[in-house]
């Protein structure tokens, strides 16, 4: 066995110094660790919002919540509020967390089907604590010593900055040995014995190597693709966004504890709100709308004054054939790109992360602990694949090609088997590690209009007036506990207010 020795990171942004935090943290020197990049080159900034799980991985580094979330402009969410999607004029929110409780054998959104089928049902929002916050505009962290109450089930992400986030994780890394080196990579060398990397080199000559190469190099993937030819499997026949114009407007007073999404005539906008600004995306089909369209219907439903010029973005939908490849591992755009419709982005560098220190190498390369990386990467990748082909799928509009393209498309098999048996008794399964949980399926199948022709069986083991209280009940605990609650406005001046950023210099 021979242990490895460098690891060289190409690349910064959120990939690269979230790469290189959690490697300072969890070697704590066991290997020198050297990040290339340059400030020349950009990066893109769509994973603003996020996903509970980042929480894991903050709480890994060691980093305090308050702390953080003021240093990156930071507020909390809730949940994705999706408006437009299956009818226009409809909205439903898919929110974190617990759906009600469970009686019985079964789960809450059995009983609450029955009542719709008996018109006794109210609004499905109301059982879960999650939901009745964000729409209240409520925001309170989860009391874990109230764990009989809704209270203790509370699950919150983070809206923040992704580039003060970067900066943040920099300077942990910085500070824990990680060396920065400023410059472009313009050259990759590759060792002729057996095709993996053995140096890059600098735009000054200099020529760096390594054991372990980690590409956080973007879309382009310098190493990953550029060099190694790894190939990239092409997912836009189900998911057929390939562009997106992104910009930034002043604060809204709708400081809401939740992301937006917004279905247009051939894409959908994103709306995250942070302390000192709200951030605004449309990712769109430039096979039915041009680019010039596309961001005027941006900059036409901004509910803030524009703040900077719109950036344009290209992409194309899926993931390299082979995440890792030889001794490179790609992370972040460089792996491959899912469009940020539920927030996805940096759970997918997160998790990556994660599975290589759990599959840390030695220097030998051992093929079975490769295959097993790019196994779990596979199917993470595709089942978050195919909760997003999900919500184009599910829906009822019929106003333009690009929705009658996505309601007639063929989908994955995967796919396809769950909706179908949630179409038959409202049931779904997680399986093995997929990231999405039975509630996040449960309310987008709901919310986009994939309503079963029956519920459990079992459920009438209750009888309807039983049904009927315990149902009553649950909405009127999360209403009393909404009663108690601080706005989302009020709880973040309270608990963790930014300082005012510095003005950005103007020529």
């Amino acid at each position: 066995m021979q242990p490895l020795k460098k690891i060289l990171i190409a690349g910064g942004g959120s990939a690269g110094w979230m790469t290189a935090a959690l490697c300072s943290r969890l070697f704590q020197g066991l290997y020198e660790i050297v990040l290339v990049e340059s400030e020349e080159i950009g990066t893109v900034g769509v994973g603003e919002a996020t996903i509970p799980a980042i929480k894991k991985f903050n709480e890994l580094l060691g980093l305090e919540e308050d702390d953080f979330l003021r240093k990156t402009q930071g507020s909390f969410k809730l949940g994705i509020q999706f408006k437009n999607w299956w009818r226009r004029g409809e909205s439903y929110l898919h929110g974190f967390g617990v759906i009600g409780q469970d009686l019985g054998w079964l789960r809450c959104h059995q009983y609450w089907l029955r009542m719709r089928d008996l018109g006794r049902a109210g609004d499905f929002d109301n059982l879960s604590i999650n939901n009745a916050m964000a729409l209240s505009n409520k925001f309170m962290r989860a009391r874990p010593d109230m764990a009989e109450s809704p209270i203790g089930h509370i699950a919150h992400a983070f809206h923040f900055d992704a580039g003060l986030y970067a900066k943040h994780l920099s300077t942990f890394a910085q500070a824990r040995g990680v060396t920065r080196r400023e410059g472009k990579i313009v050259d990759v060398t590759l060792r002729a014995e057996d095709g993996f990397v053995q140096s890059v080199t600098m735009d000054d000559g200099e020529v760096l190597t390594a054991d372990l190469f980690v590409d956080c190099s973007g879309f382009r993937g310098l190493i990953i693709e550029q060099a190694l030819k790894t190939g990239y499997e092409d997912w836009t026949h189900w998911l057929p966004c390939d562009r997106a114009v992104a910009v930034p407007c002043d604060r809204s007073e709708h400081f809401t504890p939740y992301t937006r999404s917004t279905a247009h005539t051939a894409g959908w906008q994103w709306r995250i709100p942070l302390q000192h600004r709200t951030g605004n995306g449309h990712v769109y089909s430039s096979q039915y709308i041009d680019d010039d369209e596309a961001e005027r219907v941006l900059l036409a439903n901004l509910d803030g004054a524009q703040r900077a010029d719109p950036l344009r973005i290209r992409f194309k939908t899926g993931k390299r054939k082979k995440i890792w490849n030889k001794n490179c591992v790609s992370i972040g755009l460089a792996s491959g790109f899912l469009e940020p419709l539920e927030s996805t982005s940096l759970h997918l560098i997160q998790s990556a992360v994660i599975r290589m220190v759990r599959l840390l190498p030695d220097a030998g390369f051992d093929q079975a602990t490769i295959d097993e990386f790019n196994r779990q990467t596979d199917f993470e990748y595709e089942r978050i694949r195919d909760f997003i082909i999900l919500h184009y799928k599910a829906t009822e509009r019929d106003d333009s090609p690009f929705w009658r393209y996505c309601r007639d498309m063929e989908i994955p098999a995967t796919l396809q088997r769950k909706m179908d048996l949630f179409r038959a008794n409202g049931r779904v399964f997680r399986e093995d590690d997929e990231l999405f949980t039975e509630e996040s399926w449960i309310q987008v199948f709901l919310g986009q209009g994939v309503i079963p022709r029956a519920y459990d069986p079992l459920v009438h083991v209750q009888s309807d007036d039983e049904i009927a209280r315990f149902l009553g009940n649950i909405e009127t605990v999360i209403g009393k506990c909404l009663n108690v609650m601080p706005s989302h406005a009020e709880f973040v001046a309270h608990a963790c207010p930014a300082p005012p950023l510095a003005p950005v210099p103007t020529s």
